[in-house]
């Protein structure tokens, strides 16, 4: 059975906001877009 990649669009996920924190394995991770319209993520 394959796996199907999952695409979220960052508008739906950012919702107005530059920076968001994702938790993986109890550990998070912040995600934000930067001023050059990049993503950066960061422990």
């Amino acid at each position: 059975m394959e796996k199907k990649e999952k695409k979220i669009n960052t508008k739906e996920i950012f919702n107005q906001s530059n920076t968001i924190t994702i938790v993986h394995q109890g550990q998070e991770y912040q995600l934000r877009i930067t001023k050059a319209n990049k993503l950066i993520l960061t422990k």
